[in-house]
């Protein structure tokens, strides 16, 4: 078969090309051929031609500037930027055939590069499409900027800007809660008759799972704890002949602090790194961005249950934590000090009153909320790797930790302000 032809069959306009052994003709509508020229360096290697005139030099460019043939040019690149003489330097892109984003970073490193000697670069003859191209590759080309390393700055300057990023950080952190929050409500549909109205069993499931599921691990560790600061107490106590003024210690300290502090801090690493966890891996696996395409408040369907449930759940943990924490601490003073239980439960009534269990009981819708919010937003800012997960997850135990303990600070300040 002697040629190809190709194009569309018209009697006003040629049929097409004709590609032979011997170059290109052009066929038109009476069957008749006629040679054609071929564009120029379609297939040919990038070319460099360099025109000087003083300090004005006039770079033009031809051939094929793609990521197969550029880096046979780089090095003249290099060389051609690195001059220090040019003043001015016209760029002309007319006879280039084709050109992708590793011909553009060549052409944009150039010119970035003599711009920054102050030299006066203008570029002409370029296409749409390499206009296009050299405007997406310059920012990339700026922020590469390969003048050495940056200068080694202060250690004061480094603090501060760490400090700085920490703040915006965590004023994002807050914005993104009360996102969340404000969402839960207003994603919940809680009113009666809706075809989205809460799902009780999803709320009786993750009660089950957060409540019901921690309660072996709270009995043992509020047990643990209990009957360690009896045995201190005691201990220390004996020097005066006050044994018995422990029972008030441990009350008073495990009622209104240490059963509510260590029951959060529990959930926060139990429960709330599975929320994170789970809200996470649906972000990977992009089920997330599926609930909003069908219809429905990510939210309102992921958060809100979990919330709910730490809600309800943590502050009958606290309960549970509060009897297994006297538990063990009349344990040991009936052990250690000879205190049987009967004069334990005798003191603890006199030493405390309802004031004191509630001091500890308002603290944990509290410190539900802040580790269900906290665990939720490092969830929903999962990526989409496995170190990310874990990093998110890693981060919501140590902030719901931290703000746990702050918070509780602060109502110990409160009470004490109140006389509570």
């Amino acid at each position: 078969m002697p040629y190809m032809a190709t194009g569309p069959i018209d009697n006003r306009f040629p049929l097409g090309l004709v590609h032979t052994n011997d170059g290109a003709m052009l066929i038109n509508s009476q069957g008749e051929a006629s040679d054609v020229q071929q564009p120029i360096g379609q297939n040919k290697d990038p070319l460099i031609s360099l025109h000087q005139d003083g300090a004005a030099v006039t770079c033009r460019l031809t051939g094929a500037w793609n990521t197969r043939r550029v880096a046979k040019v780089d090095a003249q690149m290099r060389a051609l930027q690195a001059r220090p003489d040019i003043q001015t330097l016209e760029i002309d892109l007319a006879a280039i055939t084709s050109l992708d984003t590793a011909g553009a970073w060549l052409i944009q490193r150039l010119i970035h590069t003599q711009r920054s000697r102050g030299a006066d670069v203008s570029v002409s003859g370029e296409s749409k499409a390499a206009t296009v191209l050299l405007a997406a590759v310059e920012e990339a080309v700026a922020q590469s900027d390969g003048h050495g390393p940056r200068p080694r700055r202060a250690w004061i300057v480094n603090l501060l800007e760490a400090i700085g990023r920490t703040v915006y950080d965590a004023r994002d952190d807050i914005v993104y809660g009360a996102h969340i929050l404000g969402a839960t409500i207003g994603g919940a549909q809680m009113k009666l008759g809706r075809a989205h109205a809460v799902n009780p069993a999803a709320i009786v499931n993750q009660i089950d799972r957060m409540g019901v599921g921690a309660v072996p691990i709270i009995v043992l560790m509020s047990a643990i704890v209990g009957a360690i600061i009896a045995q201190q107490g005691a201990f220390q106590l004996r020097y005066f002949g006050a044994e018995i003024f422990v029972v008030d210690l441990v009350g008073i300290l495990i009622l209104r602090e240490l059963g509510v502090l260590m029951t959060a801090i529990m959930i926060a690493g139990r429960s709330g790194s599975a929320i994170t966890a789970e809200i996470g891996s649906m972000k990977m696996r992009e089920e997330v961005d599926a609930l909003t395409v069908i219809g429905l408040n990510p939210v309102g369907v992921l958060v809100f249950p979990r919330l709910v449930a730490l809600m309800i759940a943590v502050p009958c943990l606290t309960i549970v934590a509060n009897f297994a924490a006297l538990g063990g601490a009349m344990l040991i003073t009936w052990l250690y000090s000879g205190i049987p239980p009967e004069a334990f439960i005798d003191r603890l009534r006199d030493s405390i009153d309802l004031s004191t269990i509630f001091a500890g009981l308002i603290k944990a819708p509290f410190m539900a909320l802040i580790v269900g919010i906290i665990a939720s937003v490092e969830g929903m800012k999962v990526g989409g790797s496995a170190e990310s997960l874990g990093g998110h997850v890693t981060a919501s135990v140590v902030k719901a930790i931290f703000i746990v303990i702050v918070v509780d600070g602060f109502f110990a300040i409160f009470y004490a302000a109140i006389d509570f």
